[in-house]
């Protein structure tokens, strides 16, 4: 039986990773549960009213409820909650064990994304696909992200300042990170949300299912201009990734003897 439509109907967005399927089955969970208690507990709200109005209790009573009902209705409750627990939210979170596995192999596409007041830079490997070591006291107007000269690895590196390119298809790792405070990189059509912390790289991955251009928002609330702090997440096809990643120019200029 499909249990997702309940999405439908509260406007949920369209995923486009591997592991929104996970995702989403969960939120229709959480949804219907939701839904079963908001029936659930506006009926006893309605019996309340109903039961002890001023009409049928017209003298206030500082005895309460002499029966044992409310007792058994706390005791219900937190058998009910004790289920949803074990046999709902725990088995679903296990669930995801395998997308908590790193992918590798050639075809993986690895990068970092910097945040800063208030916008995204999206640093990739260039031709060795291998990512560059930063330095905080190397940033400067030409080199935005701080990129080591001395590291071999920089060398053919850029980066795409507010847009977040990425092939269909092909599983990629985004290493979260910032340059001033904190912010939140949250890709919501790709299922997936990571705080960029200051001084630390933590990696999400995930493999986008669909082409399309969606936003990029902060999550975390980074400032005065926290609002204008919007990016664009750009999922092409794998032969136009690779062409458009072949065109782009390093970051670091090239030594000339």
């Amino acid at each position: 039986m499909d249990i997702e439509w309940i999405n439908d109907i509260l406007y949920i967005c369209e995923f486009a990773a591997e592991h929104a399927g996970i995702g989403n089955h969960m939120l229709a969970v959480v949804h219907w549960f939701m839904a079963i208690l908001l029936v659930g507990w506006t009926a006893f709200l309605f019996v309340i009213l109903f039961k002890f109005n001023a009409k049928k209790n017209p003298k206030a009573s500082y005895h309460g409820i002499t029966s044992h009902f409310s007792t058994h209705l706390e005791v219900g409750v937190v058998i009910v909650e004790v289920v949803l627990l074990l046999g709902f939210a725990f088995p679903l979170w296990a669930a995801r064990s395998d997308v908590d596995r790193k992918p590798t192999g050639d075809d993986v596409v690895n990068l970092r994304a910097v945040g800063k007041q208030f916008g995204w830079m999206f640093h990739y490997g260039g031709g060795d696909k291998m990512i560059g070591m930063t330095d905080p006291f190397a940033i400067s107007s030409a080199n935005g992200i701080g990129l080591m000269k001395d590291d071999p690895n920089a060398i053919d590196d850029f980066i795409s300042v507010g847009e977040l390119v990425l092939p269909k298809g092909r599983p990629c790792i985004v290493q979260v990170t910032s340059i001033d405070v904190i912010h939140g990189l949250a890709l919501v059509p790709l299922f997936s949300q990571q705080d960029a912390i200051p001084g630390t790289e933590i990696p999400m991955w995930f493999t986008p299912t669909k082409t399309g251009e969606w936003d990029i928002v902060c999550a975390q609330l980074c400032g005065a201009g926290h609002a204008k702090m919007v990016a664009t997440v750009k999922v092409v096809e794998s032969e136009e990734f690779d062409s458009w990643y072949a065109s782009q120019n390093a970051l670091l200029p090239k030594e000339t003897n």
